[in-house]
C-alpha cells in the first residue's frame, strides 16, 4: 500500500466560492486542495486532489487508486452521492477505504440528499463541517492502518 490519499470532487465542487456560499462556504477548491496538500505534507501522506463533473471519470479514478493501492480516497461526490450505484458498486469493487466528504450535513437539507450511495459503501463520513471537513476526513484516512 502506498502512502498517496486520493481526493476525488464530483460535480459543481468547481464553482465552490460562488456557489451558494451560505451552503457551501466562500473557500474555492483551488484554496481546499491547497490547504489539504499542505495538511497532507504535514502528516506524510501524498495527496492528489482531483475534480471532474463527470460520473464516470469518478469511477475510473476508484479503479486507479485501487490500481495504485492508495491508502485511502475522500470522496465528495456531489450529487451522485445521493443517485449514483455506479460509485457504490466501484467503492465496493475495489478494496481502498473511501471517507465520504461533505461542505454541508445533507440531512439538514431537502430529503434526497438523505440518501447516500456512497455512504453505504465508505468505511467513515465527515458532514457539516465545511472545508475544514476535509482535513478531519484527510487525518482519519492518514490514521488508517495498512
Amino acid at each position: 500500500m502506498s502512502n498517496r490519499v486520493f481526493v476525488l470532487n464530483g460535480p459543481n465542487l468547481n464553482l465552490l466560492g460562488t456557489r451558494e456560499p451560505h451552503i457551501y462556504g466562500s473557500h474555492t477548491l483551488d484554496q481546499i486542495g491547497e490547504a489539504v496538500s499542505a495538511r497532507g505534507r504535514e502528516l506524510g501522506v501524498e495527496v492528489d486532489f482531483r475534480q471532474t463533473n463527470h460520473e464516470g471519470v469518478l469511477v475510473d479514478w476508484l479503479h486507479e487508486a485501487y490500481g495504485e493501492s492508495a491508502k485511502a480516497v475522500l470522496l465528495n461526490a456531489g450529487a451522485y452521492t445521493h443517485t449514483s450505484v455506479a460509485l457504490l458498486d466501484a467503492i465496493k469493487a475495489v478494496s481502498v477505504p473511501v471517507i465520504e466528504v461533505h461542505l454541508s450535513d445533507p440531512l439538514t437539507r431537502e430529503s434526497f440528499r438523505h440518501v447516500s450511495y456512497v455512504g453505504m459503501g465508505a468505511v467513515a463520513e465527515v458532514k457539516g463541517l465545511g472545508w475544514e471537513g476535509y482535513l478531519v476526513a484527510l487525518e482519519k484516512a492518514a490514521a488508517l492502518e495498512g
